[in-house]
């Protein structure tokens, strides 16, 4: 069975392609839906980018489109971006705002997880 945390794993291997951090860590996922669909499981992807301009929306989405589409047992994988709201850098993980150099807090309580 497909669990969220596979989605996630997936979703870590694909990267912004001008900032060295996976989607995952910089918050750009908003929201994974999981539905069983008879042998298959399908999955929705609400996520945004860092800018409404960026040229790649087309090509990062479909990067996660098929990262998704490669586990087993997956059926129809939609991936639809918004940009309500908009991305701000504090919705980068603590886990990306290290990558990036940042020192964080230990006293943060942010997780990798989203609510």
């Amino acid at each position: 069975m497909i669990k969220k945390e596979h989605i996630i794993e997936k979703i870590k291997t694909c990267y912004d392609p001008e900032i060295p951090i996976d989607l995952w860590n910089l918050g750009l996922i908003y929201d994974i839906k999981i539905k069983k669909n008879q042998s298959k499981t399908d999955i929705r992807i609400l996520m945004t980018l860092t800018t409404p301009g960026c040229s790649m929306i087309n090509i990062i989405a479909e990067d996660v489109k098929s990262k998704i589409e490669s586990l087993e047992s997956i059926g129809e994988v939609n991936v639809d971006v918004t940009f309500d709201p908009p991305w701000t850098p504090e919705m980068i993980t603590d886990t990306g705002k290290k990558k990036l150099g940042f020192s964080v807090p230990d006293n943060d309580k942010k997780t990798e997880d989203w609510e």
